[in-house]
């Protein structure tokens, strides 16, 4: 029989709507009152939001935005329902874009994507993402707490390390990116080290579908969610593996990209979100990222909308290894250095692996004199290919990803 992480997760679609409109209105009100919607909510009639419908008559916030509001007014550009010494935490993602953290009962709703996984009290969870500066370390860790399981702050690298304390410390559950638990199940095999990992929580990259059955072959359930370090938990996938299930605390819409008109049921488009957390009120967020409806609900018991997960960006800003590689920052690259004339990010796959090729038209330059700019610009290492003057295609594209989702 499933449990619930609670009674949010199987109201009926009618108290869902009544109650999330309530919600919304009080939100709204909120964010009326923040210098940060000063120019785009200051006329809203709060009375005129009678459902989640009426948000489509709302302006969409963008990434951009918030980062020139930030430059204007830091940290968070007005946009937060305190000030920055009354947060828990204060992150730094790449941009840069700051974003606020909570310490309270699962703050960032990842405990309900855990709960799913059935991890809970007598669990140890291995997080395996990162806790320097940006968010996704402290936002899992939130949501260990808020099942009561217990944490082995591994962050990223150091794999031998990472295998030998899952070992010794008798971790039960992984929590990081995809691929990662691959790295650390590989190596502890090769040390030897016999590990009692059942359950994995992973987010921040694609979960292919062969990758997924690589952990099942080794007694693994692996469940991902689909979170921002600006949002938390937007959706999440249940042991019925059938879509990703909305978060109760968040208003999904689907829209035709770079606008903020609703697409048809079923129709890919942009995913844009409203957080009811009134810490922090993003109305209408565009995170850039596609996806779609899914008619029906999950067999699971979970009635909530249904999206398809992540189907792709929007833009050409494209995730690899974990992290978002954007237009801007290959624009940065080229600005960088004279001899580089244009370049292009190649995002693919390395057995189980994200990889990432970057290809250079240069003349007189060789690719190791490159690394550092390419590293420090990027955020990642990846193998720099320097081609000749005008061999790029002329598409438009800098950032290309050859990854398969099927």
């Amino acid at each position: 029989m499933t449990q619930f992480f609670d009674d949010l997760e199987t109201r009926s679609p009618e108290a869902r709507a009544t109650e999330q409109s309530g919600a919304l209105r009080d939100q709204i009100a909120r964010a009326k009152g923040l210098p940060g919607y000063a120019d785009t909510l200051a006329e809203v009639d709060i009375n005129a939001i009678v459902s989640v419908e009426d948000l489509a008559t709302l302006p969409v916030l963008r990434k951009d935005t918030l980062g020139a509001a930030q430059k204007a007014a830091a940290p968070f550009g007005g946009y937060t329902g305190k000030p920055a010494a009354a947060f828990a935490h204060v992150f730094q993602s790449p941009g840069p874009i700051y974003e606020p953290g909570g310490t309270s009962h699962d703050w960032w709703r990842i405990g309900r994507f855990l709960h799913a996984c059935r991890v809970g009290p007598g669990d140890i969870v291995q997080n395996c993402f990162g806790y320097h500066l940006t968010p996704a370390g402290m936002i899992f860790e939130n949501g260990a707490r808020a099942v009561g399981a217990a944490v082995l702050p591994a962050g990223t690298g150091q794999t031998e390390l990472q295998a030998l304390a899952a070992h010794n410390i008798g971790v039960t559950a992984y929590a990081g990116t995809p691929d990662y638990l691959k790295v650390i199940l590989d190596k502890a095999e090769e040390m030897g080290l016999p590990l009692k990992i059942t359950k994995a929580a992973v987010s921040g990259g694609a979960l292919f579908p062969s990758l997924r059955q690589d952990y099942a072959a080794r007694g693994i359930t692996c469940l991902q969610c689909y979170a921002t370090a600006d949002l938390g938990n937007i959706a999440y996938e249940s042991p019925a593996q059938d879509g990703m299930t909305v978060d109760e605390g968040v208003i999904v819409e689907i829209v035709t990209p770079g606008t903020g008109n609703p697409v048809a049921p079923g129709e890919v488009g942009e995913v844009v979100v409203t957080t009811l957390n009134p810490d922090y009120p993003l109305i209408r967020f565009a995170t850039g990222d596609l996806s779609a409806v899914l008619p029906g609900q999950s067999p699971c018991g979970r009635t909530n909308l249904r999206i398809k997960g992540w189907m792709g960006r929007a833009d050409q800003t494209t995730k690899i290894k974990g992290m978002f590689v954007r237009p801007e920052q290959v624009a940065a690259l080229v600005a960088r250095h004279d001899a580089i004339l244009r370049a292009r990010v190649v995002a693919s796959r390395d057995g189980e692996m994200d990889a990432m090729t970057v290809k250079i038209e240069a003349e007189g330059i060789d690719a190791a004199a490159l690394e550092d700019a390419v590293q420090e610009t990027l955020k990642l290492r990846g193998r720099i290919e320097v081609v000749a003057p005008g061999s790029l295609p002329n598409d438009g594209l800098v950032i290309e990803d050859l990854r398969s989702y099927d």
